[in-house]
């Protein structure tokens, strides 16, 4: 498996930006797909983007598309998630988690490593 540490999270105001980091270690990261997922008080970890081991055919969930990107860089072993145009809706603990497959899923179960998230608050 491979090891993930989150960072970059913390507290910011509606309409702000934050930039989240993943570091992994371990495994060969390239031959991971990423994704990001996120969980608020009392709801299930949702899914919020993906990315596949070459960096190419990222998707996100609808309720983000256009305000985050996810990007990666191989030679690093790292995976950013870019939030602009923050709501409080996102609010929540983020998690990247790495797949084996080549592209990724919506579906956290198919996700074998997770790192232990990190908090971000966006107030209104």
């Amino acid at each position: 498996q491979v090891q993930l540490v989150e960072s970059g999270g913390g507290l910011v105001q509606a309409g702000g930006s934050l930039r989240l980091s993943c570091a992994a270690s371990g495994r060969t990261f390239s031959n991971y797909a990423m994704g990001w997922f996120r969980q608020a008080p009392g709801k299930e970890r949702e899914f919020v983007a993906a990315i596949s081991w070459s960096g190419g055919s990222p998707y996100y969930a609808d309720s983000v598309k256009g305000r985050f990107t996810i990007s990666r860089d191989n030679a690093k072993n790292t995976v950013d998630l870019q939030m602009n145009s923050l709501k409080p809706e996102d609010t929540a603990v983020y998690y990247c988690a790495a797949d084996p497959s080549y592209l990724g899923s919506r579906n956290p179960y198919e996700y074998g490593s997770w790192g232990h998230g990190t908090q971000v608050t966006v107030s209104s």
